[in-house]
């Protein structure tokens, strides 16, 4: 097990429990024990692997996905009731670093409307439930259910009961996307404060869901304030809108390592090859501008921004994409196109066009891609001036793609 140093950020991965939970993402079990080893592999320090008493489906995966990683701690969600807990406790028994993760909703609304229970009826939950998780395992995360709409005070409270009764990880999730970077920070900040102090055995982690798309900043606010345990998923599935994208956090870590200052475990050149894997199992892809593993996020079209990538990838690329495990950039050819990258694209046919030549043919370029969406290499040798050496290419072209 891979011991964290103060200004280490654990990456907790819920893509197999609240990413599933997200319409159009159930796998089975043989694809949760495969995508299981491959976040093992990327680096992931906690995989949380199910809801034991939710389904016996889930309750098998998590037995499963516990058995199979060594390296990573394996954790599985249960209420705090106790029946929830014992559940989870079973199908954790054969993990080599079990977690049981228990929580309870502290805000108004959800004790009226959802849970119908008083305050004291939340505190003394909190109490037994986590007490009781941490006579089965000594590793028990506790999370306060839409901490973000929770009175502070009543907030710190629970919190601090959780940790009375042996709770080492305390999680504080905006579950309904709901606050900004600023109100999280204060939030984190305040429970450090009255809640953590000066105890480096305790860890408060965030939980953030991107209903108003601010999940990932929302994190990394939290981080800034003092948590030390970011919770995501792959391609940032989950509930609605999704959870907090485990490869932007990662990225946005290192790239502006100058900002954040933390390290974290993960293998960075896994991160686009993990998002491909799911991509197999789920439904559905991830959105061509998706930030670090999207089609797009590598890929240029605009002539300006061609012509400096071409020059120096630094100029419109900060990062390459290499570092998340892209094979290369992609200089699309389309209207939007200059005629360095098409001089670039020709050269790599095999065609060193003269600078009239380049004029020639861009301008007949420029008409085509005002009526095709999208360029292809027959249709740039279709566009070539006519010349004995170029028809010549052009023939032998065609051969190898006949």
């Amino acid at each position: 097990m891979i011991m964290k140093k103060a200004q280490e950020i654990v990456i907790f991965d819920t893509t197999l429990r609240d990413g599933e939970q997200s319409p159009g993402c159930s796998m089975d079990l043989d694809e949760k024990v495969r995508l299981a080893r491959q976040l093992e592999k990327l680096g992931v320090d906690v995989i949380e692997a199910g809801f034991a008493i939710a389904s016996d489906g889930d309750f098998a995966a998590i037995q499963a996905v516990a058995e199979e990683c060594r390296r990573a701690k394996v954790a599985s969600l249960c209420r705090t009731v106790e029946a929830d807990i014992r559940r989870a406790g079973e199908a954790l028994k054969n993990a080599a670093f079990p977690r049981i993760h228990t929580f309870i909703a502290t805000s108004d609304i959800h004790l009226e409307f959802k849970l119908k229970k008083t305050r004291e009826e939340v505190l003394k939950m909190t109490a037994e439930g986590v007490a009781l998780a941490r006579e089965l395992c000594d590793d028990i995360e506790f999370s306060a259910e839409d901490s973000t709409r929770s009175d502070v005070g009543f907030l710190c409270e629970v919190l601090s009961v959780a940790v009375e009764s042996g709770a080492t990880t305390l999680n504080v999730p905006d579950t309904v996307g709901y606050t900004t970077p600023n109100e999280m920070f204060e939030l984190i900040k305040t429970v450090r404060e009255r809640v953590v102090k000066n105890r480096e055995d305790i860890t408060i982690s965030v939980h953030c869901h991107n209903d108003l798309g601010l999940g990932v900043a929302n994190s990394l606010a939290g981080v800034m304030a003092g948590a030390r345990q970011i919770e995501c998923t792959i391609n940032g599935i989950g509930e609605r809108a999704g959870n907090a994208a485990l490869e932007e956090v990662i990225m946005a870590l290192r790239v502006r390592a100058d900002k954040f200052g933390f390290e974290n475990n993960i293998n960075a050149q896994l991160l686009y090859p993990t998002s491909q894997m799911l991509t197999e199992m789920v439904s559905f892809g991830v959105q061509p501008n998706k930030a670090i593993v999207g089609r797009n996020a590598f890929a240029h079209e605009a002539g300006i921004h061609q012509h400096g990538v071409l020059s120096n990838p630094l100029c419109y690329e900060i990062m390459t994409p290499e570092s998340v495990g892209v094979p290369s950039n992609d200089i699309v050819l389309g209207k939007h196109s200059g005629r360095h990258a098409l001089k670039q694209r020709f050269a790599e046919l095999g065609y060193d066009l003269s600078p009239s030549e380049i004029d020639e043919t861009y301008k007949n370029f420029t008409q085509l891609a005002d009526r095709k969406k999208k360029i292809y290499d027959q249709d740039l040798i279709g566009l070539l001036p006519v010349r004995n050496d170029l028809a010549q290419n052009v023939s032998s072209f065609e051969a190898a793609i006949a």
